[in-house]
């Protein structure tokens, strides 16, 4: 793990997430990622196959349990192949990695370096020791870091992502640390929650999945002034909402449900709620 000369956590809010997840071991994390090493941290994309609920028992639930993480790790997928053009000799960021499932999908895609970043030692630990075991440890590295002072060089990265991570932080701080680490004509992808400010303010379900994960979910338009203000453009904007939905109602029949599922449908279905994805070059 590389050592930092501050503390990671900042505030005082910063260290209650860190401490949250450090503690985690939700099955609804860790169940999906032993399906096939990929431990991944976000929600799934795309219609589920509807005979995984036709079995009984065991069996129906082992089947659900690999559909779910196969939804999940699709989205992981749509959101690298919006990096664009990366070739073996790149370096990319993973930006608030999790157990880091998307950071080694980025190696096997482009074959280059990828450096992941949290908060938590728990998951920083746990994300190197699946790259040793992979033997991909000298390409794929993660790090105990505040990304919003990460502390890498300025201009090293072809390209960075937040997976579901941009709503721990302060936009414009996140995206001026981006803007920093990218190089020139860089990219920065992400696939965030968000809540609908035509709406007025967060919904009620929004302000429970807040309070469930506690976060601070951020308004649509919120992303696009902070990148503009840090000199990206936005490129492609995917409204992702209607695919994540079957997702969520798979998630609602496992058993791994943790009940925030109605929330989310209900925040997605009443319109209060978007799950975009946002790609951006740095000028």
């Amino acid at each position: 793990m590389t050592s930092v000369a501050r503390p990671v956590a900042r505030t005082a809010y910063q260290q209650s997430v860190a401490d949250y997840w450090n503690a985690e071991k939700d099955p609804v994390n860790l169940r999906l990622g032993d399906v096939d090493g990929l431990y991944h941290h976000h929600y799934g994309i795309g219609d589920y196959d509807p005979s995984v609920l036709d079995g009984r028992g065991e069996e129906r639930d082992k089947a659900i349990i690999a559909e779910m993480h196969r939804l999940e790790t699709a989205q992981s997928q749509f959101l690298l192949q919006h990096l664009g053009d990366i070739g073996p000799t790149a370096r990319l960021l993973d930006a608030g990695c999790g157990r880091g499932g998307t950071s080694v999908q980025a190696h096997q895609r482009f074959g280059c370096r990828v450096d992941g970043i949290s908060i938590s030692e728990q998951q920083v630990e746990f994300a190197n020791e699946q790259a040793r075991l992979r033997g991909i440890d000298g390409a794929v590295q993660y790090h105990l870091r505040n990304m919003l002072d990460t502390g890498f060089e300025s201009g090293d990265f072809a390209g960075i992502w937040n997976n579901e991570s941009t709503m721990y932080v302060d936009l414009h701080q996140l995206f001026a640390e981006h803007a920093r680490q990218l190089a020139p004509g860089g990219r920065f992808v992400t696939i965030t929650g968000c809540y609908n400010d035509l709406t007025g303010g967060r919904s009620r379900a929004v302000s429970q999945i807040d309070q469930h994960y506690i976060c601070n979910i951020h308004a649509r338009g919120d992303y696009f002034k902070a990148l503009t203000d840090n000199g990206f453009v936005p490129i492609t904007v995917v409204d992702l909402t209607e695919a994540t939905i079957p997702y969520w109602e798979l998630r609602e029949q496992s058993s791994v449900a943790t009940g925030i599922e109605g929330p989310f449908l209900t925040a997605y279905r009443e319109g209060s709620f978007h799950y975009l994805l946002i790609a951006a070059d740095r000028v």
